[in-house]
């Protein structure tokens, strides 16, 4: 794609209207920032390159076109000699690559985080039992006025011990029972319609072609509530707060290396603020939250209750939109 000084599309190739599914007509003498609601790329980061003769490149450039579509794409920006003064934009669509590389990152580092969490928490609880035990031991021989401070250190204690088994999360195995998905999702909606103080209205888009398959309904219920409760959250300050639950089932879909044939997907759609910048590379690590005062557990749970199924979440942000996206492998279809 060529752009003028103006950012105004000058040229495109046949493939610029593959990767961005738009037509001829659409694209002709558009004005490049134009096509997108939001692009990672700012129009003064080209205006730059005109100014200081310099290309640039960057790799998982967030794109929203204009109809809604996600894009994630790597551009490379170079100064054309032929016509003069113009931006050649050579754009790659990269987004099904990096999922997959990205899904067989974070499910190793998910692993990792979880070992390491559970070494911690041996180290941890076994001198607590002791500080707990004489602490206890020693109320017995105090007079009654001093006993407070004893109470204190087992009640630190024990709030310490509480913190190391959420940080754990849950520990039973799952219990796969073949269940119908929307009535698990319906669940979830009507427990956040109960506790609902920013009023956010909830709208519903399934797939009834899921059919039941084997899965535990409390755990999914559990890892589907962290997701919603969040997004209800972070609607606190939004105008006019929703959420959407849909549901689709994915034909010949690949999660953590092994393809199947049929994938149930449960996405959770919000339009708050989107999640900052920051923390988005580490969203699912425990103790990690861009919420003032969370612990940043819950997404962390939610993730290794799915992992447990088999499958795995995803998530992509942009300001005014966040989604959470669940996947789950439907029993036997394995190839």
């Amino acid at each position: 794609m060529l752009l003028d000084a103006g950012l105004q599309i000058r040229y495109f190739n046949t493939a610029c209207c593959a990767v961005l599914g738009l037509g001829e007509k659409r694209l002709s003498d558009q004005y490049f920032p134009a096509l997108f609601q939001h692009i990672d790329i700012s129009p003064a980061h080209f205006y730059a390159a005109f100014s200081s003769r310099q290309g640039f490149s960057v790799s998982d450039v967030q794109a929203v076109l204009a109809d809604g579509r996600h894009l994630l794409l790597d551009i490379a920006v170079t100064l054309s000699e032929q016509p003069a003064d113009h931006l050649l934009l050579e754009i790659r669509q990269v987004e099904q690559q990096r999922k997959i590389s990205l899904e067989s990152l974070q499910q190793h580092q998910h692993l990792a985080a979880r070992e390491l969490i559970r070494g911690l928490a041996h180290e941890i609880k076994n001198p607590l039992g002791g500080l707990r035990g004489a602490a206890q031991l020693l109320e017995d021989s105090l007079p009654q006025e001093l006993t407070e401070y004893t109470q204190l250190i087992i009640a630190q204690a024990d709030r310490l011990r509480n913190l190391v088994d959420r940080l754990l999360g849950p520990y039973r195995p799952a219990q796969r029972v073949s269940s119908n998905l929307h009535q698990m999702i319906e669940q979830v909606r009507q427990l956040a319609l109960m506790d609902n103080p920013a009023q956010v209205s909830f709208s519903r888009d399934y797939d009834p072609s899921i059919p039941d398959f084997a899965f535990d309904p409390e755990l999914l219920q559990q890892a589907l509530l962290n997701i919603v409760r969040n997004a209800q959250q972070a609607l606190s300050q939004t105008e006019q707060p929703a959420i959407c639950l849909q549901s689709r089932v994915l034909h010949q879909h690949t999660l953590h290396g092994k393809r199947y044939k049929l994938v149930a997907m449960i996405r959770v759609t919000d339009n708050g603020p989107g999640i900052p910048n920051d923390i988005k590379d580490t969203l699912f690590y425990p103790m990690v939250s861009g919420k003032a005062g969370g612990t940043g557990l819950g997404l962390s749970i939610a993730q290794t209750l799915i992992h447990q199924h088999g499958g795995w979440i995803d998530c992509d942000s942009w300001p005014g939109h966040t989604e959470f996206t669940l996947y789950l492998p439907i029993a036997d279809t394995e190839d």
